[in-house]
Order: C-alpha cells, then sequence, then structure tokens
C-alpha cells in the first residue's frame, strides 16, 4: 500500500482538510459559559479551531453540544486491525440447499438473552422470522429449526435446552454493558458449556452493540457479531462453520 493510500485524514469540505464533527454532554448550564467549556475540551482534544454548532439545554444542569473543528491527526490503514468476513454472504435458498447437502438434516440453533438481560432485541432481530434490515430472519430458513429461549435466561438453564435440543450452534445476545456485565456473562456461559460438554459443545456465537469482534479468543466463544448484523450475515456464518466442521470445501 503506499504512503498515499495507508495514510489518511478526515475529510469535511475538502480532501484532506482533517474536519470531524463530535457530540457530548457536560454537566454545565446552558449558556455562554458552557459553549465555552465545550469549546476548551475540543481544544484539549486535538480539535484546532474547534466550533460549537450546536448547544442544548437538558434539563437545568446539563448541556448537549455538536463541535465541528479540525484535526490534525492522520489514520494509519496498515495499524487497523479488524476482523474480517472470510465467508460468502449466501441467500436463504443457498443457505437452505447447503446445510441440506452439508448436513442432511436441520441445523438446530438454540439462542437468547443470559443473565438479567431484558433486551431482546437484537436476538430476535436475528431469530424471528420478521428479521432486521429487510432480511428475514433465521426462523425464515426451512434448513433451521430455532429455538428462542427469549430474555433472562441463566446459564445453567441455556446449557440444558441446548443438549436437549442437540443444538449445532447457541446465539446470545447481551446489551446489558453496565460493569462489563456482557463479558463476564459470556465468559461464564463459554466455560459452562465447556465443562458440560468439553469438545462436544455447539458452536457458541455472542452478540452485542458493545461487543468488538477480536474479542471471540477472550470471551471463549467462536464468534463475535457487533452492531448491524443481519440475519444473512449470521446463517452465511453458521453454514461456513458447519462445514468448516465437516471438512466439506465451500
Amino acid at each position: 500500500m503506499t504512503d498515499s493510500k495507508r495514510y489518511v485524514r478526515p475529510y469535511g469540505d475538502t480532501t484532506g482538510d482533517g474536519m470531524i464533527q463530535t457530540s457530548f454532554t457536560l454537566p454545565i448550564p446552558f449558556g455562554p459559559k458552557a459553549d465555552g467549556a465545550a469549546q476548551q475540551l475540543a481544544n484539549k482534544m486535538g480539535m484546532d479551531p474547534a466550533m460549537v454548532v450546536h448547544s442544548h439545554p437538558i434539563g437545568d444542569d446539563f448541556t448537549f453540544f455538536v463541535v465541528y473543528g479540525s484535526v490534525k491527526h492522520l489514520v494509519d490503514l496498515d495499524e487497523v486491525k479488524v476482523v474480517e468476513r472470510e465467508y460468502p454472504l449466501l441467500s436463504p435458498a443457498e443457505v437452505n440447499t447447503t446445510l441440506k447437502k452439508v448436513l442432511r438434516r436441520k441445523l438446530v440453533v438454540v439462542g437468547g438473552c443470559i443473565g438479567t438481560d431484558a433486551h431482546t432485541v437484537g436476538i430476535d432481530a436475528i431469530l424471528n422470522i420478521k428479521g432486521f434490515a429487510g432480511e428475514k430472519g433465521l426462523e425464515y430458513y426451512r434448513e433451521l429449526k430455532v429455538v428462542n429461549l427469549g430474555a433472562q435466561v441463566s446459564v445453567p438453564e441455556l446449557v440444558r435446552r441446548a443438549r436437549t435440543e442437540k443444538a449445532d450452534a447457541v446465539l446470545i445476545s447481551q446489551v446489558v454493558t453496565q460493569r462489563d456485565a456482557h463479558i463476564l456473562n459470556t465468559q461464564e456461559m463459554s466455560a459452562a458449556f465447556r465443562e458440560a460438554m468439553g469438545d462436544r459443545r455447539p458452536l457458541l456465537v455472542a452478540g452485542g452493540p458493545r461487543f468488538d469482534p477480536l474479542m471471540a479468543g477472550e470471551l471463549g466463544v467462536d464468534r463475535v457479531f457487533s452492531r448491524g448484523t443481519t440475519p444473512g450475515e449470521v446463517a452465511s456464518y453458521l453454514v461456513h462453520a458447519m462445514q468448516e466442521k465437516k471438512g466439506v470445501a465451500a
């Protein structure tokens, strides 16, 4: 990669001008002093010049800001570490055809929100037939059997149901992140499956808006999906994982 493509700077009005927009809230009553405080913070963040283009009171003692300004920082694309998708995106028909050929039975998926997490919007978006982002959920796929356990599922119950259903894959969703609850709950879940089933455990997949896909090893799971993941991406990954498990070329 040439230097001109390796290093990039934010683009606002003209190429390479370094202009960015950011928003934040300060515990200061709305007014000129609040705007000055926001500009000072933006300057300390490396924005120079910085312009407070919007401010709005939030109650009596807080103010929300939008700040626009220039930064001198460069992004080194060679230093960017992400999880690249290593499998093709398949249509529902392709998922069904491939699973029928590879497994010769339905792939069983058990999913739910573990711990005290009662936010099912994420797991429902992936599992329920109505789906997300214009895509049908996994319940729509003919060659998938989906068991959605819903919210606040205990880890022992998840393990028990996975064994009872002979699950090929377990999908868990975590939205609550206070005190790293999403990390601790997922680590507890993966440890429980290793203890109960060893190498015979199902594929473990974790998802949630605050997960980093690079955390799979730390969490003890096979895959991590973050915000914006669609049912089609998950279905395609399950096909890919089953093909690898069976030693079948994609």
